[in-house]
């Protein structure tokens, strides 16, 4: 080590320092999911596997962190250039990159808990509202801890990379004595070594035709020793950088005409152009229109597999679970998104999830066609519900947009109720909603009432003066209990008003919600959310249907419910009168699309899978029946490709010549 030039002592010393410490974190990241390889076959194995390509991804990171210093370090080292404020300006460099890469990796630990998958730009759909999400998570402990862990672990390579840089660059001079073609000579040689070893690691692989890249980290059948192998900082910057590609700012899945070609023959719509929009289409019915009203509620977090009807052994859901049978309850129902704002945006209107897309977040709100606006157009009063500020996610000012009259929010509510960033709780907003309704009712038209939850988001507070009593001694099952004894006291409330007989209620998730043992890196407890119809006075008799569908399915159904003629130009079907051969929904960077037996997974990164997710098999089945995987991606990116040309052409609305 003594031969080596003192620059590269030095940043060989960063670099092991750094990959020490990012080894660390995906220790952590480990640790805190330790309940996903429950379902591994060789658990030993893979995690070690997981390991060695999380060593090439830090590495490449690392990489990338040193060039500049190395470049620098090596220039002035050819001729014994020693400045103090020099190497003090390149440490703070490689200081300040390496801070920030264990704050991406902090935040990625409780990101990947929540979404399954490490960070990427889509937390910054939420930058519009830092002050929102910074009182989040003060209130919520287990957020915290992670800002303690980044801060013990920087403090810790700070001082440690300071005291190197004095005790190797400082103290160590050039000998006077060695000539200077020999010390250019040796410098030269090292300087080159040193790039061509750092060029390799930031390439991450020998390969000619392509460097490491996420999909590289696909290396099993399991979804989380792949995931556990990248590098969030990694995982973020690609993101950024794709995201900067003029292709990316609108979803190019296939040829626009293409796409629509397909839809066209999906919705069975004939080749006349009878409207603006090319899926637009006349819903007529024979039957007599009635107009009772509509309350729809947007359950937060509230993945199907929490219910005991999905399989749940919890009872965490003894109210829903009731509900599930007495009412239409349909099995097979996903969300199109993993966001909040996904849910709402996609219950309400009746459009996809694309992709990385914020739909409600634009400088430019269009009109769309969905509940509010054909209701409204039927002489329907129309009023949302959220527990918090409804400026969050822009949902306030979109919604108003779009023909939402009256917006109950975070302002609205007594002071003394608020218990967090999230406002008040559930079982109080639905307490505070009855004389809201009632004065919708006494005007003597028929009401559409939307409702989004929220307890089921950190930070986890269960109000003590009410009658709830949790019967599990977690606090995240707790909160869940708590979401469904508030479901339970709503119906109660409602069912004491003279507007509940001739009142629809609808029940479904936003987004689901991490479970244990997600065996694909696209879990479908994440998207998998029930969907309840009750009625008792106008469909008395309960039925359960198995076909599949999703979020953006409800408007059609629940128009098709009221027997009300109208214009459906949206990307949903009435489930109790069509059926669909597939259904599609997102994750960010990633697509799904499953029939009754085939779940097939579409990955920005170019890698696709194809499993029997009936069995929980993790065999890709890809190269065996090739033809499923293509009618599942045609069916799922034809869709979202429409969806894509719709919005960007201003054709979502209800003016359609």
């Amino acid at each position: 080590m003594k031969k080596l030039p003192k620059h590269i002592l030095f940043l060989l010393s960063v670099y092991l320092t750094g990959i020490f410490i990012f080894a660390i974190f995906r220790i952590i990241l480990l640790l805190t999911e330790l309940k996903q390889i429950d379902s591994l076959t060789d658990k030993a194995s893979l995690l070690a596997q997981a390991f060695i390509m999380g060593f090439r991804f830090d590495t490449v990171i690392s990489g990338y962190f040193l060039a500049i210093p190395l470049i620098l370090l090596s220039i002035t080292s050819f001729f014994r250039w020693e400045k103090k404020w020099f190497y003090q300006t390149i440490t703070a460099y490689i200081l300040f990159l390496y801070s920030f890469g264990f704050l991406i990796c902090s935040i990625d630990i409780p990101f990947f808990k929540y979404y399954f998958t490490h960070l990427t730009i889509v937390i910054f759909n939420w930058a519009g509202d830092t002050s929102f999400i910074l009182k989040m998570i003060y209130e919520e402990f287990s957020y915290l801890v992670y800002l303690f862990v980044f801060l013990f672990f920087t403090t810790i390579f700070i001082y440690f990379i300071s005291k190197l840089r004095t005790k190797v660059l400082y103290n160590t001079t050039y000998s006077t004595s060695q000539s200077i073609i020999k010390h250019l000579s040796v410098n030269i040689f090292f300087a080159l070594l040193s790039a061509a070893i750092l060029f390799l690691g930031i390439r991450g692989r020998i390969s000619e035709k392509s460097p490491i890249r996420v999909g590289t980290a696909y290396f099993s059948n399991y979804a989380f020793p792949n995931q556990l192998g990248l590098n969030p900082v990694f995982t973020f910057v690609r993101s950024y950088l794709d995201a900067q590609k003029p292709e990316n700012k609108y979803l190019h899945l296939m040829n626009d005409s293409t796409a629509i070609s397909y839809v066209r023959q999906y919705f069975s719509i004939g080749s006349t152009d009878k409207y603006d929009s090319p899926i637009a289409r006349q819903i007529i019915t024979k039957e007599k229109p009635f107009k009772a009203n509509i309350i729809l509620v947007i359950m937060e977090s509230m993945s199907a597999e929490n219910m005991e009807h999905f399989g749940n052994k919890n009872k965490l859901t003894r109210y829903l679970d009731s509900l599930a049978n007495l009412s239409f309850c349909f099995d097979n129902i996903y969300t199109a998104g993993i966001h909040t704002f996904n849910g709402v945006y996609s219950t309400l209107f009746s459009f996809p999830a694309l992709m990385k897309q914020h739909p409600m977040n634009t400088a430019i709100i269009q009109e769309y066609s969905g509940f509010a606006r054909t209701l409204k157009d039927n002489d329907y009063r129309t009023i949302y519900f959220t527990t918090h500020d409804d400026q969050f996610d822009n949902v306030g000012g979109f919604l108003h947009a779009n023909a939402f009259e009256n917006i109950i929010s975070l302002k609205d509510y007594p002071s003394e109720k608020i218990m967090s960033t999230l406002g008040v709780p559930d079982d109080y907003m639905f307490e505070f909603s009855i004389s809201k309704l009632n004065n919708l009712y006494k005007d003597g038209k028929p009401f559409f009432a939307a409702f989004l939850t929220a307890s089921e988001h950190g930070p986890i507070i269960i109000p003590k003066d009410i009658t709830f009593q949790p019967h599990d001694n977690d606090a995240e099952m707790q909160i869940v209990e708590y979401a469904d004894w508030s479901i339970g006291k709503f119906i109660k409330l409602s069912s004491q008003q003279e507007w509940f007989k001739n009142t629809i209620f609808v029940f479904v998730a936003d987004h689901g919600r991490i479970m244990d043992n997600n065996i694909y890196d696209m879990p479908l407890s994440y998207n998998h959310t029930p969907l309840i119809i009750h009625a008792p006075y106008i469909f008395p008799r309960a039925h359960h249907f198995e076909q599949v569908g999703g979020q953006i399915d409800i408007f059609p159904t629940v128009m098709g419910l009221l027997n009300i003629n109208y214009i459906n130009n949206t990307m949903g079907i009435d489930l109790l009168k069509e059926k669909r051969p597939c259904m599609y929904f997102c994750a960010d960077n990633k697509i799904g699309c499953l029939d009754q037996d085939y779940y097939y997974i579409f990955r920005d990164n170019g890698i696709e899978s194809l499993y029997k997710y009936r069995n929980s098999d993790v065999k890709n089945y890809i190269s065996e029946n090739g033809s499923k995987a293509d009618n599942l991606k045609n069916y799922a990116l034809s869709m979202m490709q429409t969806a894509q040309f719709l919005i960007s052409n201003h054709k979502t609305g209800t003016e359609l010549r």
